[in-house]
C-alpha cells in the first residue's frame, strides 16, 4: 500500500496527541512505518514559525497574517517530511493541518471558507490528506482540560488557549461542518471517554477506510 496522510484535527484539549501516538503504535504493531508529526511545525523551519504562531497575545497578529503564516510552515513541512515520508510508503499522522486553517482562520477569525481554500489551493496544489478524524467533545470539558495540563506541566496557555470559549464553540461548531461538507474524507470521533474507549473509536474509523487491517489492529 502507498503511503497515507491521516490527520486529526479538533479544539484545544481533545487528546488528539495521545491518541496520534496510540494510532501510531497500533499501526507499527503490524508493519506499517509511521511518521507522527504536528502543525505547526514538523520541521526546523515550521517549528520556528509555530513560536510565532501561538506566543504572544489572542490579538498579536491579523486573521489574514495568521493564516499566511500557517500556511509558509504547512509548506515547508509537506514539501520536506510528509511528501518524502509518502513517496517511500510510510504513513504519516499529523496533529492538525489544513482542516485546522479552515476552522480556525477561516470561520472563527471570519476570514471566509473561500479565501482560506484558495489559499490552500495556491500553496497546497491538490495535496490534501487521505483521511481526517475530528475529535469532538464539550467545550467547556476540553478548556478544563487545556487549563489543568497547562498548570501541571507548569507551562504557558498559547495564543488560542486564551482566546475564549465562544472563539472555541467557533471551532467545534466548524469542525462538525466541514465533516459535513465531506463526509468521505473526515469522520468525527466522540473524544469523550476513557484513552482506551476513543482509542476504539478512532481504530473503527480507520478500518472502516481501510477495510484490510480488520482484524489486525486490536480491538478494531
Amino acid at each position: 500500500m502507498t503511503g497515507q496522510l491521516i490527520t486529526f484535527e479538533g479544539g484545544e484539549g481533545a487528546g488528539k496527541t495521545t491518541q496520534a501516538k496510540m494510532l501510531a503504535d497500533a499501526l507499527e504493531g503490524v508493519g506499517v512505518e509511521v511518521i507522527l508529526t504536528r502543525e505547526p511545525g514538523g520541521t526546523f523551519g515550521a517549528e520556528s514559525i509555530r513560536k510565532l504562531v501561538l506566543e504572544g497575545t489572542d490579538d498579536r497578529w491579523s486573521g489574514m497574517t495568521e493564516l499566511l503564516l500557517m500556511y509558509a510552515a504547512r509548506i515547508d513541512h509537506v514539501e520536506k517530511l510528509i511528501k518524502p515520508a509518502l513517496e517511500r510508503g510510510a504513513w504519516v499522522i499529523s496533529d492538525r493541518f489544513s482542516d485546522s486553517s479552515l476552522a480556525y482562520q477561516g470561520y472563527a477569525r471570519g476570514m471566509g471558507v473561500e479565501t482560506v481554500r484558495s489559499v490552500h489551493e495556491v500553496v497546497m496544489q491538490g495535496f490534501n490528506p487521505d483521511l481526517t478524524l475530528v475529535f469532538d467533545m464539550d467545550v467547556y470539558l476540553s478548556l478544563k482540560r487545556v487549563e489543568t495540563r497547562a498548570f501541571e506541566q507548569d507551562e504557558d496557555l498559547s495564543r488560542f488557549d486564551k482566546a475564549g470559549q465562544d472563539f472555541h464553540v467557533k471551532i467545534r461548531d466548524a469542525f462538525l461542518d466541514i465533516a459535513k461538507t465531506e463526509p468521505d474524507r473526515v469522520k468525527v470521533i466522540d473524544a469523550d471517554g476513557s484513552r482506551g474507549a476513543v482509542h476504539a473509536r478512532i481504530l473503527n474509523a480507520l478500518t472502516a477506510s481501510y477495510p484490510e487491517f480488520a482484524g489486525k489492529l486490536g480491538g478494531a
